[in-house]
C-alpha cells in the first residue's frame, strides 16, 4: 500500500484531514490502476461465464458500478434485456 499521510489525490479528486478510509480507497484504486487491474471483466472471464448471471456480475463485464446497474434497471434503461424471476433479477450473458 501506498504510504499516506495526512492527504491523497486520486483521479483529481483530493481528499485532506481524518477522512482515512477515503484515503486508502484512493490509495488502493491508484495501486489497481499502475498494477494494470480493474474491476472490469476480461475476454477470457467474459467467455467462461455461466448462461445468465446477477447485476453484480453482468455490471462488471459491462464496466459500471454495482449502483449505476440498479439505477439503470429501475429506470428501464439498463443496455441489456434483464429477466426478473421474483425478486431477483438476472441477466442473460449473450447480451453481454
Amino acid at each position: 500500500m501506498l504510504g499516506l499521510s495526512d492527504s491523497a489525490v486520486c483521479c483529481g479528486v483530493s481528499w485532506r484531514g481524518g477522512d482515512r478510509a477515503a484515503t486508502e480507497m484512493a490509495a488502493r484504486s491508484v495501486e489497481a490502476k499502475a498494477s494494470g487491474e480493474s474491476g472490469v471483466m476480461g475476454l477470457e472471464e467474459l467467455l467462461g461465464l455461466p448462461a445468465t448471471v446477477n447485476v453484480v456480475t453482468a455490471a462488471r463485464a459491462l464496466g459500471i458500478s454495482r449502483n449505476k446497474a440498479y439505477a439503470l434497471i429501475n429506470s428501464g434503461e439498463f443496455p441489456v434485456k434483464t429477466l426478473t424471476l421474483g425478486n431477483q433479477v438476472r441477466v442473460p450473458t449473450v447480451a453481454l
